[in-house]
């Protein structure tokens, strides 16, 4: 007979244990332990143990289900009537048994009880509150079609798919920068800056991104001046075991105010990769939102391969 039961302190290893057994493909980061779950999960002043159920069978976890909320509009604290179901593992074995089902109807009528008025599940990357650091690479981007097991499980159960996200790498260790002379143009005229993140990062961002390994790049001129562009890099220490790669993830690439050449972008993402291979950085991974077609054709102009799709589901009324 299963149980179902909230989450305890004592629960971690095990929960350590279950992530490595369901097998959740290539963008879930493996060979960490407990304390890596303490510090991007737990630790979260957000976080609500009657959010994360557990399913028990014989004294052994078998299947577990995480729910919570995204941010408001000025991420300043959450906003309580957008429900995300930000993970869901159940053992191979037990898989299609109505374990991930009653699961996830739990974490349904949780999300409800909090004034929950919609449920996504695989929040997108800004909004996911859980497992950044952990799951997706750069960011939680939806549950992603290389776990075999979420599309089939989530689509019978009511949602159906949103938004889209395209997970692109760039192995450092193979091929040339590519050739475009308008970028190596610009390129003879820009440096790098280096700094941490500027101004006050709002609540939302320290939160998540504030547990990880960050640095800012600018692309600045050699002749002085502002920058022109910027982009934060993010460490994927815990990706290592995976993907048998020292991977950075690139975050928040924006042009300056008042710079309207998207080019800026691309020469700074060249410069990047260019000295993160000095740093003997492998791996270089961005993601981007499927319709913006203008992100994703620079990103594919400057080396970069479609490694993955990460899919947000919208429950249906």
């Amino acid at each position: 007979m299963v149980e179902y039961r909230t989450f305890k302190n004592s629960d971690p290893p095990k929960l350590v244990e279950l992530w490595h057994a369901c097998q959740l493909g290539r963008g879930a980061a493996a060979g960490f332990t407990a304390d890596a779950f303490e510090r991007l999960v737990f630790s979260q002043p957000y976080f609500d143990r009657k959010g994360l159920i557990l399913a028990i069978e014989e004294g052994k976890l078998v299947g577990v289900i995480h729910a919570g909320f995204g941010p408001n509009p000025d991420r300043s604290g959450l906003d309580y009537s957008r429900g995300l179901i930000c993970q869901l593992m159940v053992v191979p074995p037990l898989r299609n048994t109505g374990i991930g089902t009653e699961l996830l109807r739990r974490a349904e009528e949780y999300l409800h009880q909090k004034g929950a008025q919609t449920i996504q599940a695989g929040p997108a990357p800004e909004d996911a509150p859980f497992y950044v650091g952990l799951y997706g690479g750069t960011a939680p981007a939806g549950f992603l079609k290389s776990d075999p097991f979420a599309d089939q499980f989530l689509t019978s159960h009511g949602y159906c798919p949103n938004s889209k996200y395209l997970i692109y790498q760039r192995d450092l260790n193979t091929g040339r920068e590519p050739i475009n002379f308008r970028v190596t143009t610009i390129r003879r005229k820009m440096a790098l800056s280096l700094s941490e993140p500027l101004g006050s990062p709002n609540w939302w961002w320290v939160t998540r991104m504030g547990r990880l390994d960050t640095l800012r790049f600018g692309l600045v001129p050699k002749e002085g001046g502002p920058e022109v562009a910027h982009v934060t890099i993010v460490g994927l220490d815990l990706y290592i075991s995976t993907w048998r790669q020292r991977a950075i993830g690139l975050v928040d690439l924006e042009l300056a105010p008042g710079q309207t050449d998207q080019l800026y972008k691309q020469v700074l993402i060249s410069m990047v990769c260019q000295r993160l291979r000095e740093e003997l950085i492998t791996n270089v991974e961005i993601l981007c939102n499927e319709n913006n077609t203008s992100l994703t054709q620079m990103v594919l102009g400057t080396g970069f391969t479609l490694v993955d799709t990460g899919v947000v589901y919208n429950k249906q009324p």
